[in-house]
């Protein structure tokens, strides 16, 4: 990709988004399909397109994204990301309004591990009285 790209890298759950902006009409690729082909839930699709609406970008820039690991809602949560850094990235102006909305700041929830001796995370094996 050669030419005045702007890069945001984002991080949902296990996936990691990278995100290239540049000025455009509003196409927005995620590995190589239209992103309303590639997430196929209306909630994936509009969890990405949350940040451009915010800044009234919708059809201001031309998005490449690739990303890898994870499900469908924690890569949608890795574009967004990448998405407001990329922006951020193009015109730190920016920055205020979606930090306000919550954008900026990456989401640390993780799934947590399975301890020995129970079923799940937390889940115990049941107790037999006799």
């Amino acid at each position: 990709m050669i030419g005045n790209w702007n890069y945001g890298t984002g991080r949902r759950k296990t996936s990691v988004a990278r995100v290239f902006l540049k000025k455009g009409s509003g196409k927005i690729v995620v590995n190589g399909k239209p992103v309303d082909e590639y997430f196929a839930r209306e909630t994936g699709r509009m969890v990405v397109r949350q940040p451009l609406e915010l800044t009234n970008h919708l059809e201001s820039f031309d998005f490449h994204i690739n990303v890898h690991g994870g499900g469908e809602s924690g890569q949608a949560g890795a574009v967004r990301h990448g998405i407001t850094r990329a922006l951020i990235d193009y015109d730190e102006s920016l920055k205020t309004a979606l930090k306000q909305a919550g954008f900026v700041t990456r989401d640390a929830r993780e799934v947590e591990r399975k301890k020995v001796g129970f079923h799940k995370a937390r889940r115990r094996k049941q107790f037999s009285k006799r």
